[in-house]
């Protein structure tokens, strides 16, 4: 019986997505290049990894891209996090699944300190039991640690556990340590349906 239901934030909970990050920094000539580096997983790979520190990243950002862009550059890095707008359908379906069957929700997600320190600017996250952050623990998805920290942070029973994520890889991790998977596609109605299923 599923009891915890544990979800991605990006492309889960919230959209990490250039048109709402970078977009409102700079002219539409400026764009892709700003969003090329600036978005550049070279950066927030290690920046979910806790190997990067926020201004080492931004100086590098900057170090890539001419003078007049390196200010922006500066803003969107530390205005990103009010800039996630929710995927829709997600707080009604975590609201509801509450409700409904009682079951704790929670997150797991590979984000920076920077986010971790400054999630109380993310409402949603509000709706949670808990969440565990790769970027304060120095370890990231699909590595299995971070799912079996996830169990143990928490008190959860594995074969009690759904994991919600976009990407293949990160539910194979899941799946490594007994916990089910549920690849998200962006259709809340879906997931509402299909958690109806398993859950009532």
């Amino acid at each position: 019986m599923i009891k915890n239901v544990v979800f991605d934030f990006g492309q889960v909970l919230c959209h990490f997505d250039e048109k709402y990050i970078v977009y409102p920094y700079v002219s539409k000539e400026e764009r892709d290049l700003v969003s090329r580096v600036v978005l550049d997983r070279l950066y927030w790979d290690r920046l979910d990894a806790g190997t990067i520190s926020d201004s080492d990243a931004v100086l590098k950002m900057q170090e890539r891209l001419p003078e007049r862009l390196r200010a922006s550059a500066e803003k969107i890095y530390y205005g990103w996090i009010d800039n996630l707008p929710e995927v829709e359908g997600m707080r009604e379906l975590i609201s509801y699944i509450k409700e409904k069957y009682n079951v704790r929700c929670f997150l797991l997600s590979n984000i920076s300190p920077y986010f971790v320190n400054n999630r109380h600017r993310v409402p949603i996250l509000d709706l949670l039991d808990g969440c565990t952050f790769s970027g304060t623990l120095g370890i990231t998805k699909p590595d299995i640690r971070i799912y079996e920290h996830l169990l143990s942070q928490h008190g959860l029973r594995a074969e009690e556990t759904i994991f919600i994520d976009d990407k293949a890889e990160n539910i194979e991790g899941a799946l490594g340590v007994g916990i089910c998977g549920y690849i998200f596609d962006g259709n809340a109605k879906g997931l509402k349906g299909y958690l109806d299923k398993i859950l009532g």
